[in-house]
């Protein structure tokens, strides 16, 4: 039976519509794991089906294969999420810093850190942000994010770098380069 069948099927019986999520949640969750990790991943795949449910009478039953159906929503979803998440640390640039430090991670941010983590890569934001506020360990990043461990070290390396330069006011960095130097 073609998942066009399927999905056809599912507009009587919604139960049909368990074999289009058998077929091809792997898939989906494959695809977004590598683009944010394997949690998200799951979410946003899980997600997918849900608007595909919902969705499934605009189906368009000349497609057999409803993969690139299932694709350009789990992108859209993606999509939203990464835009939801720029607007989140936007705001933080807006919102002072109340007290010496929030009860939940991300709550409230410095200004300048959230400047600086919108200067980062999506997969570099993601990276910095599982290692502090998830407090995962290298070894957890490595296995959350599907890279060795020395991908993940130099990585937190070059990021941890970046958010150093951006933040380190310029006298202390030439007075720390200086020093080095001596």
């Amino acid at each position: 039976m073609s998942d066009a069948d399927l999905i056809q099927s599912s507009l009587v019986d919604a139960r049909a519509f368990a074999s289009i999520f058998d077929r091809h949640f792997r898939a989906i969750f494959r695809f977004l794991r590598g683009r944010v990790g394997g949690q998200l991943a799951e979410d946003l795949a899980s997600e997918t089906f849900v608007v595909a449910f919902a969705r499934r009478s605009s189906y368009d039953q000349s497609r057999d294969d409803a993969r690139p159906w299932l694709y350009g929503i789990a992108v859209n979803l993606l999509r939203e999420h990464r835009r939801a998440e720029e607007r989140r640390l936007r705001a933080y640039l807006r919102v002072p810093v109340v007290g010496s430090a929030a009860e939940e991670p991300g709550e409230h941010l410095d200004p300048d850190v959230s400047a600086a983590l919108l200067e980062l890569s999506h997969e570099e934001r993601n990276l910095i942000l599982l290692l502090t506020w998830a407090d995962l360990t290298y070894e957890q990043l490595g296995e959350a994010l599907g890279l060795p461990i020395g991908t993940i070290r130099s990585r937190v390396s070059r990021v941890r770098s970046k958010l150093r330069d951006r933040l380190m006011p310029v006298e202390a960095r030439v007075e720390t380069s200086g020093s080095e130097l001596a």
